[in-house]
């Protein structure tokens, strides 16, 4: 009996492709003839591809042609087969399939037929018949030949251009396939678990590189004068980290010190641009070389910026692909701002060599596993790497961001189901890669930086070439395995050993799977209530909620079945010493040994918790930051704001008391408080000028001025200082302007017209060039000379600036104009559709432009950037962020119902909707308060 229903649930009607009708011909013994087509249906109903058969090396080949913008290929596929079946099922998307042949171990043809190959389109997935049945055991070869257009998007083999200064446009072909778009670019089995070795050969025409993930080993020359590259056999990986990219762009190569070739790749007018990422990767792979105690196991890594590209990079084993403003830097152009966001990118795609390369998660649902530890690995590898940048100063806001996320309760767990691809794409989201960097920042802090860096590189060793699960990083890290034990090839860790493989945290036992299945395996985040009695403090937690008010009959409903195993640490008034304990329950109790003015828990926000000072603990705070703020960390101090404007939003504490806590800040001589409670502020401001109460905006406005004024009058217009220093000067000049500070609208007016009598040869600070293009941009002419600059500019950084500073203009049309160029994707990319849709949709006079817009090519937006992606995600959330009046809430509802068909797959519409609920509810509870404060403020003044 043919095998074929061994798997099949139920029957799915497919078109065919590449079938001949049935032969009456003879056959050999052991074949039987082939079916009718007719009688063919597609052999598997199931998302996730069968087990059965496995793929063990992909001998690819492939000719693009960037003239007629079209490719053909064929793939020699060498498959394992583990139960008797009559098909192989792999995927497919938008592919021509012209050919399918199974050959045996010897390379004989299974069948003298053309092979039938049925396509499921709605799984992506082609059903390839045999009519002779693949055996147990026995392994085969799988030949297909194909072709495709380049896709005109951001996903599988696709077309990218760029223009030179002499005005001629150039192109390229590249690929992106995370998570699911290696099979638009040839037949293969797409998921993460599924690795094998592949080995690649690019035909190309002499004008042209090809790179891919290993170097080549040999080019040689072919029919028409075509040159053809064979590359070297990779290591075993997944098909999502498979890339190649054929262009004409210049690089710049320095090794490491343990040989590895590293090279820097950008079209050849931007290739000044690319010293600093050669710096920058070489260190860092000099860094995680030693950090993990592996090797980089391939002899070269390149890193490339491509014209077009819809996320920030991609970590493509050897071939790292990058947006161009996460690559490139220019000294003139670029402010600290951009240097470090090209440092932690460059530091995040080095981090996945090992963490996602090397060792892979088994299935989407933990991507975290991934993304989570790339993202963590920023902080680590450039606070080890360039500690003038002071990168530890933005974790406190990586952590601030999931908080904000997860407190929703469209949050999800950062392990969570994910099956089609809409639903994997979304899995990039802060939960992954925010929440999950803080959650292994608070188990780092937790287990000693010594235990958890053994940990993970038992982890990485163990799962080398492999994939792994959640479970797996908990026993790794659980585990007192030696090194000796682990190269033997000894399993230590086991159940009956956990009193000697745990750690000790306050003197209490840890089953770390336990502890952590309580982060990973629940959403939203605790919130660790205190309450000071005598020398104890009393503790109770909750999940925080932002969308529900603890007096809402539905608070206690959402709270049902919540409970996490947190690592609290405390300092007191007493002494610096930073005190620990596992709360595990509900409530709890904690003796802090003698009364002291003041405790403080969560010490540096290493914990991913919010805490509430009860029976006035809040007014301890504010006492203690008013008169001896430094016994707190600046952590401690942006962490007590933060947690107290959190608090209000969520119904705890009133806003004025959250407001009087940062009357200290005055005082205050670190950025990165002062930025924090700045950064509430503003955000006020720009709530209620969207609702155009004009005396409350001018009343903010005033009071924001003069409490900062000492510290704007400090600033320069220039690019001198810290890191720290040129960060706080950016920011503070461009919210002064923002506010018409008349000493900042004149500075930033004399450097435009300096900008402008040099035709932008003169070099702005570029630490204050996005606002002085801002100010610029409020009138026709500096409008015009701005977008002449964006149009000519050979520097990414530089044109993201200018279009930041074109979308603030108060003119509609000359707005309605960007996102109609944004939508052509010509003179604005397609890659910064998105972007210019955000900041459109900060500006109070494109606010409901860019909404308009997105509700009137919707279907365009999703056809351009995919259904689930990042930038579908930032529209919706961003441009309905500001909403705050229950008619604007029943409007995005409407909008929601209309693509309910699309919205439904989205979890983005749902957090999108919750923002505006929190929104609705603030201004209710919170409005009335900031009139009535900002009255007394300005009496006081």
């Amino acid at each position: 009996m043919v095998l074929v229903g061994l798997f099949v649930l139920f029957l799915i009607h497919a078109s065919v492709v590449g079938s001949q009708p049935a032969s009456s011909s003879p056959h050999p013994p052991g074949e039987q003839s082939p079916l009718g087509t007719d009688n063919l249906s597609f052999p598997w109903s199931r998302i996730r591809l069968p087990r059965y058969i496995i793929p063990l090396h992909y001998h690819l080949f492939l000719h693009p042609n960037l003239t007629s913008l079209r490719f053909t290929g064929s793939v020699h596929i060498q498959i394992d087969v583990q139960n008797n079946t009559n098909w192989v099922v792999l995927h497919s998307k938008g592919l021509h399939i012209s050919k399918a042949t199974i050959l045996d171990q010897n390379l004989a043809h299974l069948s003298d037929q053309v092979l039938p190959v049925l396509h499921n389109p709605s799984h992506e997935q082609i059903g390839i018949f045999s009519p002779r049945v693949l055996s147990s055991g026995q392994k085969y070869f799988l030949y297909i030949e194909f072709g495709a257009e380049l896709t005109a998007g951001f996903y599988g083999f696709y077309k990218s251009t760029y223009r030179t200064s002499a005005g001629e446009t150039r192109i390229l072909a590249s690929t992106h396939f995370e998570p699911t778009s290696a099979r638009m670019a040839f037949p293969c089995f797409d998921e993460p678990s599924f690795k094998a070795n592949f080995s690649v050969k690019i035909r190309r025409s002499s004008q042209f590189i090809s790179l891919s993930n290993m170097p080549i080993v040999k080019t040689v020359e072919v029919n028409g004068g075509l040159l053809e590259d064979q590359f070297a056999a990779s290591v075993k990986m997944s098909t999502y980290l498979v890339a190649f990219v054929i262009c004409d762009f210049k690089s710049v190569t320095a090794p490491t010190s343990s040989g590895v070739q590293v090279s820097i790749y950008a079209a050849p007018e931007k290739w000044p641009q690319t010293h600093y990422a050669l710096e920058v990767a070489v260190k860092m792979l000099d860094f995680y070389e030693e950090y993990f105690n592996i090797r980089y196991p391939l002899p070269k890594q390149d890193l490339i910026a491509i014209p077009d590209f819809q996320s920030g990079a991609m970590e493509n084993w050897g071939l790292t692909t990058y947006r161009e403003t996460s690559l490139l830097f220019d000294p003139l152009t670029s402010s600290i701002s951009d240097k470090m966001w090209v440092t932690m990118v460059i530091g995040h795609e080095l981090a996945h060599q090992w963490f996602g390369n090397l060792v892979t998660m088994e299935w989407w649902n933990d991507i975290w596993l991934n993304e989570g530890f790339a993202r963590y690995m920023e902080y680590i590898s450039v606070e080890a790497t360039y500690p003038e940048l002071k990168v530890e100063e933005y974790l406190l806001h990586t952590c601030f961001a999931a908080v904000g996320y997860d407190s929703l309760n469209s949050s999800r767990p950062i392990s969570c189901p994910a099956e089609n691809p809409t639903h994997i794409r979304e899995m990039f989201d802060t939960v992954s890669y925010d929440k999950g960097a803080c959650v292994l920042h608070m188990l780092r802090h937790f287990l000693s930086n010594d235990v958890f860096q053994r940990g993970i590189v038992r982890y990485l060793r163990k799962h080398s070439y492999r994939n792994a699960h959640n479970q797996d990083l908990w026993d790794s890290l659980a585990n007192t395995c030696s090194e000796e034990d682990f190269t033997s090839g000894k399993h230590c860790y086991s159940s009956s050993q956990a009193h000697k493989n745990s750690y000790l945290f306050a003197g209490e036992h840890l089953d770390l799977t336990v502890m952590m299945n309580t982060w990973t395996l629940q959403k939203g985040v605790p919130l660790v209530t205190v309450t000071r009695d005598g020398t104890h403090l009393r503790l109770r937690q909750d999940r925080f909620l932002r969308t529900v008010l603890p007096s809402d009959p539905l608070w206690a409903t959402l709270q049902k079945g919540y409970l996490w195993h947190i690592p609290l640490t405390y300092k007191t008034a007493a002494s610096s010493v930073v005190h620990r304990h596992l709360m595990t329950t509900h409530t709890d109790s904690v003796h802090i040994g003698e009364a002291v003015s003041w405790v403080k828990v969560n010490s540096d926000m290493t914990g991913y918790y919010v805490v509430h000072y009860e029976n006035g603990g809040w007014d301890e705070m504010a006492k203690l930051l008013r008169e001896n703020h430094t016994a707190l960390s600046y952590k401690d101090r942006t962490h007590l704001i933060h947690n107290a404007f959190q608090l209000v939003t969520a119904g705890y504490l009133p806003l004025n008391e959250a407001l009087d806590l940062i009357g200290y800040l005055q005082l205050e001589t670190h950025t990165v408080p002062l930025l924090e409670g700045l950064g509430y502020l503003e955000a006020f401001y720009r709530l209620v000028k969207r609702r155009d109460d004009v005396d409350l905006v001018h009343s903010l406005g005033m009071y924001i001025l003069r409490f900062f004024r000492g510290v704007i009058d400090q600033q320069t217009w220039s690019d001198e200082g810290s890191m720290t220093e040129r960060r706080l000067r950016s920011e503070l000049l461009s919210l002064a302007c923002h506010l018409n500070d008349p000493p900042c609208l004149d500075q930033a007016r004399q450097c435009f017209k300096d900008w402008l009598q040099s035709n932008g040869s003169v070099n702005l600070p570029t630490d204050v060039a996005e606002t002085v293009y801002s100010f610029g941009a409020q009138d026709d002419h500096g409008w015009d000379s701005l977008f002449h600059a964006y149009n000519t500019s050979l520097f990414a950084a530089q044109k993201d600036k200018i279009l930041f500073a074109l979308t603030s203009t108060k003119d509609t049309n000359k707005l309605q104009r960007l996102l109609d160029l944004g939508l052509e994707g010509k003179v604005i990319r397609s890659q910064d559709l998105s972007g210019l849709i955000l900041t459109m949709a900060r500006n109070p006079h494109g606010h409901h432009l860019a909404w308009n817009f997105v509700k009137k090519h919707w279907n365009t937006l999703v056809q351009k950037l995919q259904l689930g992606s990042v930038c579908i995600r930032n529209i919706i959330i961003g441009t309905t962020g500001q909403f705050s009046s229950p008619e604007e809430f029943t409007e995005v509802q409407m909008f929601f119902e209309s693509i309910k068909d699309q919205a439904s797959q989205l979890r983005a519409t749902q957090v999108a909707l919750d923002n505006v609920r929190k929104n609705v509810l603030w201004v209710q509870r919170n409005l009335k308060t900031l009139k009535n404060w900002l009255i007394e403020k300005m009496k006081d003044s």
